[in-house]
């Protein structure tokens, strides 16, 4: 059987920046930081005060108040980049579509915290019977997927990935092989998130995982750099429409990237920590290679998943360099870490970063790994595109996402 082609025809984003995929790409191209003070927890309560959220995001501007009030803010986020991906592919009404071939998969590694924790609080203090009825499609982690079909009429694939920060690439990966297979020939395909709560931040500080650089937030996230302290916890959403190149060439849709290779693996090494090794990673990598049928030396950017944390960007960095070679190897090849600056957005993230990586083929630019002030002798010798972004040809570009319980996925795009 021969696998299908399958191209990029629409996206969306909500991000710390905003809402709307051009604030995220154009700020980012500008090294722009997305992290401030935290207005959405009380930070006096917390030992982390900084984070990357989605200021003034009022989702009555978006969709109806009775419905919003029914919805998580990681679910609002969802069907906000959904609604700009579907109108950017023009896919709003199905005239002469199948819609049980059209699919969503659109996860979040978390869901509603923010619901559990308001009625969590509800029950101890008024009893259990005072507990919202709409808690729990608030709170569970399919419902995006199931409200952006409800919205639009698809009818086909609809699931959810979960894997912790490598569920918005797996999502995608997913959602790719679905139609390279014939499952579908359109899917909708990301990530959302919402975790800044009591629970989201106080949790991951608990864990020891995230910068407490509250006086400098916009350069609280450092990925390479030795004066890195932890990762900065982000919110908002990244949505694909990905489809079938004939079908989307037949209803004449724009075409951003074609994605071509997809691998995914388990380190089965540590609940949190990577293997130090890289092994994993590196399987991920050269499967999805493989899967697009490209050589190392064929890709000339890798967005990586660069988190800002010691043992994360080490063994990563290693990792890249062990299959792709180093700066000196490979002068060709750049990496960067767009979490500076927009943030880890959690099951978000690899749907974001995807975005970036096909903006980047778009446009001919890389964009910077921001707050490199110090690079650490510890991480590999790689071309990191410290503060400012560069122009650059590019054909190839590959995301890597690794979640905690070791669960890796890489995808690759490629120019069309």
């Amino acid at each position: 059987m021969t696998k299908r082609r399958v191209v990029i025809t629409g996206l969306g984003a909500v991000t710390p920046y905003g809402v709307g995929v051009e604030k995220f790409w154009e700020s980012l191209k500008a090294g722009k930081s997305g992290i401030a003070t935290s207005e959405l927890i009380d930070i006096e309560k917390h030992v982390v005060h900084i984070s990357g959220e989605v200021k003034g995001f009022n989702p009555e501007d978006y969709m109806d108040a009775k419905e919003a009030k029914k919805m998580d803010r990681f679910i609002q986020f969802a069907m906000v980049a959904a609604d700009e991906a579907v109108k950017d592919a023009k896919l709003e009404t199905l005239d002469g579509i199948d819609p049980y071939k059209v699919g969503v998969i659109v996860s979040s590694a978390a869901g509603g915290y923010k619901t559990f924790e308001e009625n969590h609080i509800r029950i101890i203090e008024k009893g259990p019977n005072k507990c919202s009825p709409f808690t729990i499609p608030m709170m569970i982690v399919n419902m995006p997927s199931g409200r952006i079909s409800m919205k639009y009429g698809f009818k086909g694939i609809n699931k959810v990935v979960v894997s912790a920060c490598a569920t918005g690439s797996h999502s995608i990966g997913d959602a790719f092989r679905s139609i390279q297979y014939g499952d579908a020939d359109i899917m909708v395909a990301g990530g959302a998130e919402a975790t800044i709560c009591d629970v989201g931040i106080g949790a991951f500080s608990a864990a020891r995982t995230l910068s407490k650089r509250n006086d400098e937030p916009q350069k609280a996230s450092r990925p390479y750099d030795k004066d890195r302290d932890g990762f900065v916890m982000s919110e908002g959403a990244g949505i694909l429409v990905l489809e079938e190149y004939e079908h989307a060439k037949k209803r004449g849709a724009k075409i951003y990237a074609e994605i071509v290779g997809y691998g995914q693996t388990g380190d089965a090494y540590d609940v949190v920590a990577p293997a130090p090794d890289g092994s994993g990673a590196i399987k991920a990598m050269e499967f999805a290679l493989n899967d697009a049928g490209l050589k190392a030396s064929e890709v000339q950017y890798v967005n990586t998943h660069g988190t800002s944390t010691g043992l994360g960007d080490k063994a990563e960095s290693h990792a890249v360099a062990t299959l792709f070679g180093d700066k000196d190897a490979n002068p060709n090849l750049f990496v960067s870490s767009t979490k500076s600056m927009h943030g880890h957005m959690l099951g978000a993230t690899g749907a974001a970063e995807a975005i970036v990586c096909i903006k980047a083929l778009n446009d001919n630019v890389v964009p910077p790994t921001i707050n490199l002030d110090n690079q650490d002798e510890e991480v590999a010798n790689l071309n990191y595109v410290p503060h400012k972004a560069v122009n650059a040809e590019l054909k190839v570009a590959l995301s890597n996402s690794f979640g905690f319980g070791g669960q890796n996925a890489s995808l690759v795009f490629k120019e069309v």
